[in-house]
């Protein structure tokens, strides 16, 4: 591991862990950021589809106090967790064996601990956040079937870290599914180490797949998009002082740890043939990236439309991210690590 001693460190300066700690500390305790009301489905744009409708009714029942700020704060993001869990569960009965699917950062991690209940033991998935309060969240239903929860930030998940831990060995052999939530952003803009540091922990030809809010070429589209999330979506559950706060204590610093879409696709290049976008929510991105295009492929058949407003999405869905050749150009590449 010394390869990514450098890279540890670096994480461990981050902002999530040093001057955002206390934001994630009380968000996650319920202590401050506490919606006014709940997040609510718009069940206006729920698909005709059984899984995602029984995926969108237990979420709500196993969520924590990180949850529900989260899904307030970003327009149609909870409908978009019920389509990608859906999609989830439904890439792992159609194929063979065991799935194992890791999320990383995803507070108390709500969408794996439903994806395990729901899947009947065919997906195994494990969490992580740095945060007890996630940790406590994670077990006040119960200990949950087939899920389970590191205590502690992603880079300190080593691939020694789980072959000595009795509990965690079972994902020894790689995950199937990696979910990178909003997460490497709140550490810095090095997507190429992250990248790297998590892939080691991905079979050949699993998906990884990544929720990120991207900067765009112009700052003024940027700023628009942020004031429509900010005025059209997120004033229906914080106040006008809450979300001024939450601007000036979080987003400025996470800001700073943002990439382009342009500069994840070079990165996301390097490391895997094939990406999709596959749903966009003003300045936030879902995209999914592998090596095996049958596997790919399968999982983008699985996936219900998209359920959200026109009006917040500004890219024709789902759409490749970079030609294939550029992915086989940028990975014959000497890189300096």
């Amino acid at each position: 591991m010394r390869e990514f001693d450098a890279f540890i460190e670096e994480c461990d300066r981050a902002p999530r862990l040093n001057e955002l700690s206390e934001f994630f500390s009380t968000t996650a305790s319920g202590e401050a950021g506490t919606p006014i009301h709940a997040p609510q489905l718009d069940h206006r744009f729920f698909p005709p589809d059984l899984t995602f409708r029984r995926f969108s009714a237990l979420h709500p029942l196993r969520q924590g106090p990180f949850d529900k700020h989260y899904l307030s704060s970003i327009p149609y993001r909870f409908e978009e967790e019920c389509r990608l869990g859906s999609a989830i569960l439904k890439y792992a009965r159609a194929r063979k064996g065991r799935l194992d699917l890791y999320t990383l950062g995803t507070a108390e991690g709500t969408m794996a601990r439903v994806i395990g209940e729901l899947g009947n033991g065919r997906v195994e998935t494990l969490s992580c956040s740095p945060n007890v309060e996630n940790l406590r969240s994670f077990y006040a239903y119960g200990v949950p079937p087939h899920a389970m929860f590191f205590h502690g930030s992603f880079h300190h998940l080593t691939s020694q870290k789980i072959q000595d831990d009795g509990e965690l060995r079972k994902f020894a052999g790689g995950f199937d599914i990696i979910v990178e939530d909003t997460t490497f952003q709140m550490y810095s803009p090095n997507r190429f180490d992250q990248i790297r540091f998590v892939s080691q922990h991905l079979k050949k030809n699993g998906l990884f797949m990544f929720v990120e809010k991207f900067k765009h070429d112009d700052d003024e589209e940027y700023r628009r998009r942020e004031r429509q999330k900010d005025h059209g979506f997120k004033a229906r559950f914080f106040s006008a002082s809450d979300i001024h706060a939450k601007e000036d204590t979080v987003l400025t610093r996470m800001n700073r740890s943002e990439v382009s879409l342009a500069e994840m696709s070079e990165t996301l290049s390097r490391f895997f043939e094939h990406s999709f976008v596959t749903w966009n929510s003003g300045n936030f991105y879902t995209l999914v990236s592998s090596n095996s295009p049958e596997n790919l492929n399968l999982f983008l058949s699985k996936l219900c439309p998209t359920a959200i407003p026109a009006e917040y999405v500004y890219v024709g869905l789902p759409y490749r991210l970079y030609p294939e050749s550029e992915a086989r150009r940028m990975s014959g590449r000497s890189w300096t690590l």
